[in-house]
């Protein structure tokens, strides 16, 4: 498996209804426009990678619905769709269900009334699951996903997101099969023992919410000490414009599921 290589992606428009999307800390409406601009370009860059792309339409009942990562987890094997952990956010992940069906053999389902758990939580890599406890993402919904993915000999391991970081993905992303770009504040924790880290500069902590996606690294603009750490390790940035997106506390993680189901 390689955990940043893919053959398919889903991404989902915004909505007009975006503007009450949720937000951790209000620093201003987003520009519908703007974020549609963006959003044009990041899945662009997606199809530059020569993956396929499936773009689905806006869904105006959910504000948050173009966050389409937290709605489930898509491995080789299967597919899982998530909990969401924000009570207004339960539906987008009924909806992205019928999607993942059209495209895998084998559809799991966080079940239990309890359990709550978000895509932006999780970071796959090449020998482990990575699930992080939030605000959105609780105990029982790790100890589900554990269940559902161990048939598939997927491994997860429990970490912890720092208080005031809404996703454990908000402050990370994998790199290669062996490298993390992260925070120094998520870092500290020591959940990347064995893996090599590289941070994101200081005061430029949203960057480290970008993705590996095939032979590129999408990355938010705004952060050029830490684009030009990614430059200099030899990987070829594409930045994408995530001012609109970050209001709502979302990022280039966030805008789409990213796999390559087995046939």
């Amino acid at each position: 498996m390689r955990s940043y290589r893919f053959t398919h992606a889903i991404t989902r428009r915004p909505a007009a209804s975006i503007l009450q999307g949720l937000r951790a800390v209000d620093t201003g409406s987003p520009s519908l426009p703007l974020m549609q601009s963006h959003h044009a370009d990041y899945i662009s860059a997606l199809h530059g990678t020569g993956a396929k792309i499936i773009e689905l339409d806006a869904l105006g009942a959910y504000p948050d619905s173009v966050f389409v990562e937290d709605t489930a987890l898509c491995l080789p094997e299967g597919a899982v769709v998530m909990r969401p952990g924000a009570p207004s956010r339960l539906g987008e992940a009924a909806e992205m269900a019928p999607h993942l069906i059209a495209l895998y053999d084998e559809v799991r389902h966080i079940t239990g009334s309890d359990s709550f758990i978000e895509g932006g939580d999780i970071l796959t890599t090449e020998t482990e699951i990575l699930v992080g406890r939030s605000a959105r993402t609780n105990g029982q919904g790790i100890a589900e996903l554990t269940r559902l993915v161990a048939s598939w000999g997927h491994k997860v391991r429990e970490v912890f997101t720092p208080p005031g970081v809404l996703h454990f993905k908000t402050d990370c992303s994998l790199l290669d099969a062996e490298t993390i770009l992260s925070t120094r504040r998520l870092a500290a924790s020591g959940c990347f023992a064995g893996y090599k880290v590289i941070f994101t500069a200081d005061g430029e902590e949203a960057a480290a919410n970008s993705i590996r996606f095939n032979d590129l690294v999408l990355a938010p603009k705004g952060f050029p000490r830490t684009r030009d750490a990614l430059d200099q390790a030899g990987y070829t940035v594409r930045e994408i414009g995530n001012s609109e997106c970050a209001k709502l506390d979302g990022g280039m993680s966030c805008l789409s599921l990213r796999f390559s189901p087995r046939s």
